[in-house]
């Protein structure tokens, strides 16, 4: 007989499931969507397990098998969860896509990973059904009724859609789990895409188990309760709230999707003592209009992943919190800055296990303070290793000579601290100084008339080689009333010259990944010198 194993996603719910069967493990909040006019969705163990089962035999039926792959698009719903213990159960392999996703790249996605069904909220039907005319090996798609938002499909007007509430009110004899061991897979995970088709990182279980350690590092203790508004088809989402909840039994909170707004008030409505940013969204929170009651929060650690430094100690002081700093990506690579250790605006020291460097060119160490790429490997002399799926040339460049090359640029200081710096190729150098962006994005966070900011480089009108003009993307509080000279000023008084932005892009909205991570290829497409919604400082 098979022996359980915690870092198996089915056997770590059902062990729990036997622990506490009645603890309220998960909650999927309201109070952000609907202004809790609706009950919040509440998750036990012994739910959790019911219901994935319930899914599980649903997938059994469509014939899916140890291996087969199917997509899940769908917000933070908690289907999402019992579809993944699902999988985990059955030893499929899911493929979460974020529910925005639309046209040839959500094709492409479903045709890499060779998916033969999808489970899906009612929002992202059409764009499925789109995507299965051109995908005939889709054999099935399951959706949720979700009712959220204008572009919710009604499955009555969707011939060959199964229903998920009718899925999951059909009761179904226990499954056993289907898996080998730990190490078989668990989802394959898609990078972003931006400088090329998104390439599908393989997850064997083991790894899903392995995001708990997360939650020891940064120092969980048994009366904390992790909040997260990230996507779930993300990896820190997984990582750092929802792996935690499950193995360390923290009572985890998640909204549908991250909400600057309400952000305060839900952490104050649950008791909410941590919860997760990653680098614009902490601009974004902290762009929002200053509040008596800023400090008055039960937050007491916030998990950042990209905190600029420029604003780090103004955050931490005006909502009371402390920021832990770490570093990661979804190909691996860890590193950490506990409360109180390192220096502000550095992500910290590689974790157990893990060696990182700053190389250069030649792979040669960089000396402090001198910029090179952040890579990793083992500290037990094997090679660093990375899994995309059908993509060996791919997985070979990513590690080679050993190392896990992460496409980041960085330094060290004297005392052996990592620091990110850029992305690889996305630097922007203005008049020959590299604009440090966190600088300019808290410049202008701070103009009350400014309610996001991203700040991205375009190619300089002066035509000199390797230089880029600075542009600001600004969300308006009221874009009837905006004023681009106030934001020019501002910049003025607080940054030298050669930061001040050349352009402010006025934009109802900075779009972003599931990760919140801004688009810049989006801002790029929509921006032009003489465009009505570009300003230049005025002489």
């Amino acid at each position: 007989m098979r022996e359980r194993n915690e870092m198996i996603l089915a056997d770590l719910v059902q062990i729990r499931a036997e622990q506490k069967p009645d603890y309220d493990v998960l909650t999927f909040e309201h109070l952000s969507l609907d202004g809790g006019s609706t009950p919040d969705e509440v998750r036990t163990y012994a739910e959790l397990v019911t219901n994935g089962n319930r899914l599980a035999a649903a997938l059994a039926v469509r014939g899916m098998e140890r291996g087969n792959r199917f997509a899940l698009m769908m917000r933070n719903h908690p289907e999402f969860v019992e579809t993944m213990i699902a999988a985990s159960i059955t030893g499929c392999v899911f493929v979460p896509i974020d529910p925005r996703t639309k046209g040839d790249k959500l094709a492409y996605m479903l045709r890499n990973a060779g998916c033969r069904g999808v489970v899906c909220g009612d929002y992202a039907l059409r764009e499925v059904l789109s995507a299965q005319r051109e995908n005939p090996e889709l054999e099935w798609i399951v959706a949720l009724e979700s009712g959220e938002g204008n572009d919710a499909l009604p499955l009555s007007e969707a011939s060959g859609v199964d229903s998920l509430a009718e899925v999951l009110a059909k009761p179904a004899p226990t499954m056993d789990v289907q898996l080998e061991g730990p190490n078989d897979p668990l989802q394959i995970i898609y990078t972003s895409g931006t400088t090329g088709d998104p390439k599908g990182v393989v997850f064997p279980n083991a790894r899903f188990g392995a995001f708990a350690m997360v939650g020891l590092i940064a120092g969980y203790q048994p009366d904390d309760r992790p909040y997260t508004g990230l996507s779930l088809t993300h990896g820190n989402a997984q990582a750092v709230t929802l792996a935690p909840s499950l193995a360390m039994d923290l009572r985890g909170v998640f909204s549908r999707k991250f909400t600057k707004s309400k952000l305060w008030d839900v952490c104050r409505a649950h008791g909410c003592t941590t919860f997760s940013l990653l680098g614009g969204m902490a601009t974004a929170i902290y762009s929002e209009p200053g509040k008596p009651d800023d400090s008055d929060n039960p937050v007491r650690r916030v998990m950042s992943a990209g905190m600029p430094a420029a604003i780090w100690e103004s955050f931490a002081e005006r909502f009371q919190v402390e920021v832990f700093e770490w570093y990661g990506a979804v190909e691996g690579g860890l590193a950490f800055n506990p409360v109180g250790q390192g220096p502000m605006g550095s992500f910290g020291k590689p974790g157990p296990g893990l060696e990182m460097k700053v190389l250069d060119e030649n792979d040669a160490e960089c000396p402090a303070f001198v910029q090179g790429e952040i890579c990793s490997r083992p500290t037990d002399g094997s090679d660093a290793s990375v899994e995309y799926h059908e993509n060996p040339s791919a997985s070979q460049k990513k590690t080679r000579g050993g190392w896990l090359r992460s496409g980041d640029i960085g330094h060290t200081d004297e005392g052996g601290w990592f620091f990110f710096d850029y992305r690889k190729g996305g630097g922007i150098r203005h008049n020959g100084d590299f604009v440090n962006v966190s600088f300019v994005e808290k410049a202008i966070a701070e103009v009350p008339s400014v309610t996001d900011v991203f700040i991205y480089g375009v190619e300089a009108a002066s035509g000199a080689p390797g230089e880029k003009d600075v542009v600001a993307a600004i969300v308006p509080t009221d874009a009837t009333r905006f004023s681009p000279a106030v934001v020019f000023e501002a910049c003025r008084e607080a940054l030298e010259s050669n930061f001040v932005p050349s352009y402010l892009q006025v934009v109802d909205e900075i779009p972003k990944t599931a990760s919140e991570k801004p688009q810049e290829r989006f801002l790029l497409a929509g921006f032009s010198p003489d465009a009505e919604n570009v300003f230049t400082e005025r002489p």
